[in-house]
């Protein structure tokens, strides 16, 4: 019963702040850890687990959707997909212990990325906006981070976009699920066939990801006022931080 009420509330948290401010990962990978799956495992269970909420957030913001930068939404797309799958190639060359030696590491660059992104997202914005080929490499190397861990990656698309001219909050969030839902897509794939997924767990907390990442993103737009969360969001993965450098 501790184990599904735990997966159940981690996965609708997750989703919820994957969909309003990012940092999903820093409550579904602890959590599968927690639980005693392996950090390699766990952290492809969260992925395929965020799958779910990536898509459902997608459909809330479809209507905000639109590309403003120098790619189109096709080319976005399979950019993502390719870093995607070399991310996930990475990843699952990669021994169990060096990763959970890693880890700790990602999760403060992760962290330290969430904290700095209002910051940083205007800051690149008004530095002029990038040409196709830079705007390309950029979201490659973006999306190969996010294939092999995911969190932070909300908040590196959204710095991406800034840099390739989007000025809409709206459809740079819409944007973000897109391709987060496609790259999570075909990372998951990866780490299926490589028998990476901890089923018994993964189940749930997609569905509840699902439920989460919809409530996110259709009530989102209420949120005036979102200093607070992310404030928690940040404290949240500074104590995840502390607590996998001690572990």
């Amino acid at each position: 019963m501790i184990s599904f009420l735990v997966i159940t509330f981690a996965g609708l948290a997750a989703g919820a702040l994957n969909a309003v401010a990012g940092g999903g990962t820093f409550i579904s990978f602890p959590a599968l850890v927690w639980l005693g799956v392996p950090p390699v495992m766990a952290n492809a269970t969260a992925t395929l687990s965020a799958l779910p909420g990536y898509a459902s957030s997608t459909w809330a913001f479809r209507h905000d959707m639109n590309s403003e930068g120098t790619l189109g939404l096709g080319t976005m797309s399979v950019l993502a997909a390719l870093g995607g799958l070399v991310g996930a190639g990475l990843l699952m060359i990669t021994p169990g212990k060096v990763f959970a030696g890693v880890v700790p590491w990602l999760l403060l660059v992760a962290t330290v990325l969430f904290a700095i992104g209002p910051r940083l997202i205007p800051a690149l914005g008004r530095s002029g906006q990038l040409g196709a080929a830079s705007s390309a490499v950029i979201l490659i190397l973006v999306s190969v981070y996010g294939g092999y861990f995911n969190g932070g990656l909300g908040i590196l698309l959204l710095a991406v976009f800034g840099l390739m001219g989007f000025v809409d909050l709206h459809g740079m969030n819409g944007m973000k699920t897109a391709l987060s839902t496609i790259l999570a897509a075909v990372s998951a794939l990866a780490y299926a066939t490589a028998g990476l997924i901890a089923w018994d767990a993964a189940l749930l907390l997609a569905i509840s990801t699902a439920v989460g990442g919809y409530l996110g993103g259709r009530y989102s737009r209420r949120i005036r006022n979102t200093t607070m969360l992310r404030h928690l969001i940040v404290a949240v993965g500074i104590a995840m931080t502390l607590a996998f450098f001690v572990l």
